[in-house]
């Protein structure tokens, strides 16, 4: 009788590296490092089969302090490598950990076509609204009207909205979470694990240093509550302060104390529609005096992996293996002596 050898269970600590975590005091990374490590092992996956990949900046030195492969790869090019990765190791689960900068600067392109394309990806975004690696410059989703160093009259630029831009990418899963809400970052990171296809997590994170109290309404205690705009499905959509009603093709925030119960939109992250989703992620603004927080969308959409991969089994049942060095030899060859 053969005996069935047993994974021993894993717990977060199982998950972090013997490497001193280099960020700044008072930096959200830690938070959400934090969150990550604790997720992993309710996972079930051994640590051999997950990948961390990022890019260039604080965020990106995620890798070094998960105990799984990665890959502290180059500036915005972490989807384009984990996109390989996840095409060529379907049996792998990637996250992608980026920025504001990395991804929606000098990675803009790779980040939309591999969410466009379903990559089996979990990107975490880590959107403090600055560049902090290179010293406190504007990024991508820094307000109009930001004073920093790169912009030292007031950046003239409309910012990114990373949920509607994902959303836009046609993202079958896409969420926002705050790196301090440990219960809610948790859900969302578990969620989004759970999804078949490009997950995208758009996380509040907090620059002490460079640009600190960027997300103060919906960090404060005192504030969060009037602000936070819950998106539970099948709850309505509301603060202590404000609601979500209809207003022709798209939705508003209005007074709760304004509107009946039955007014208020239900929340239905399952709904086909993306313009529905989107319509909720542009309720936010600059001001972040309320902003939609949880998972904004989550549907099924035939992934890029399980795709590429039948196309190839479909070609290989039909035409065999193939073999790599007579393709080399067919045709016009050249050789350079």
């Amino acid at each position: 009788m053969s005996e069935i050898a047993l994974q021993p269970l894993l717990t977060a600590k199982d998950f972090a590296t013997d490497q001193e975590v280099r960020w700044c005091p008072g930096c959200g990374d830690y938070s959400i490092l934090a969150q990550v490590q604790k997720v992993m092992p309710s996972l079930g996956i051994p640590r051999e089969n997950i990948v961390f990949i990022s890019g260039i900046g604080c965020s990106s030195r995620f890798p070094y302090y998960m105990e799984t492969y990665g890959m502290h790869s180059i500036h915005g090019r972490a989807p384009a490598i984990a996109s390989g990765l996840a095409i060529t190791r379907p049996d792998l689960k990637i996250f992608v950990v980026t920025g504001d900068g990395d991804a929606l600067s000098i990675g803009g392109n790779h980040l939309i076509h591999a969410l466009r394309r379903n990559v089996d990806l979990k990107i975490l975004l880590f959107n403090n609204r600055i560049y902090g690696l290179t010293k406190g410059q504007y990024s991508p989703t820094s307000e109009q009207g930001k004073v920093t160093k790169s912009t030292p009259l007031g950046s003239l630029d409309t910012p990114f909205n990373p949920i509607s831009l994902a959303i836009g990418a046609e993202a079958s899963f896409v969420a926002r979470a705050i790196d301090s809400d440990r219960k809610q970052l948790t859900e969302v990171l578990r969620a989004a694990t759970a999804h078949k296809g490009s997950a995208l997590i758009e996380i509040y994170q907090n620059c002490p240093i460079f640009n600190d109290d960027a997300y103060d309404s919906v960090k404060n205690p005192e504030k969060k509550g009037n602000a936070i705009l819950e998106l539970i499905d099948g709850q309505p959509i509301k603060s202590n302060k404000y609601a979500v009603v209809k207003k022709g093709l798209g939705f508003e925030v209005v007074d709760l104390d304004s509107v009946k119960e039955s007014e208020i939109v239900i929340h239905d992250s399952k709904n086909p529609d993306p313009s529905y989703a989107f319509a909720l992620s542009r309720l936010s603004g600059s001001s972040l005096e309320h902003v939609p927080v949880g998972v904004f969308r989550d549907v099924e959409r035939a992934g890029y992996t399980s795709l590429v991969q039948g196309q190839l089994q479909s070609v290989i049942s039909e035409k065999g293996a193939g073999d790599l060095h007579k393709l080399l030899n067919s045709g016009d060859t050249w050789q350079v002596k």
